[in-house]
């Protein structure tokens, strides 16, 4: 694929990734919907995806590069299936089944490490099973598996087209 190509699909996955951050940010100030520490993740998942596509766009990198940054989103969509999954999953059990609440992620780093906050934020709270918005009859974390299930699938298949177009050009003489 071109440069020009590969830039051209980084800028639309950046731009997509942009919509989804503005439109979650919206939904969480403008529309006063309260965010669970797993939506605070997903959310840094999407600006995270955001950014490694920005750098793409602004590197223009080489075949080695570009199969790095497919890879880079496939983790990211990856990590983001995998927290938005489990929101779902929490959001079909009932809430008395869950903790009541837990201290904001900042005082959580502060206080316990790393693996021990990420520990707690997946068991989740009461307020990760309350549906307080849905589109299309669907809730906020089910678009957000949604559009990491889609970012997963395409960044597997540009690696694959990456990593197989690399194989070619090897095996060439």
């Amino acid at each position: 694929m071109s440069l020009a190509g590969s830039r051209l699909l980084f800028s639309l996955v950046f731009l997509v990734g942009a919509l989804a951050s503005w439109a979650a940010f919206n939904l969480q100030t403008g529309g006063g919907l309260e965010s669970c520490s797993l939506w605070g993740v997903q959310r840094l998942l999407l600006l995270a995806l955001g950014g490694v596509n920005l750098l793409a766009v602004i590197q223009g990198p080489g075949r080695v590069g570009r199969a790095v940054y497919w890879g880079l989103n496939l983790l990211l969509g990856l990590l983001g299936v995998v927290t938005a999954g489990r929101h779902v999953l929490l959001q079909n059990i009932p809430s008395e089944q869950l903790l009541a609440c837990l201290p904001d992620m900042s005082f959580m780093l502060r206080q316990l490490s790393w693996w021990q906050a990420l520990k707690l934020t997946f068991m989740g709270t009461s307020d990760c099973a309350e549906v307080t918005w849905t589109l299309l009859d669907m809730s906020l974390p089910e678009w957000s598996l949604l559009f990491f299930v889609i970012m997963l699938i395409f960044s597997g298949y540009r690696l694959w087209r990456q990593l197989r177009g690399a194989r070619k050009a090897v095996a060439l003489p």
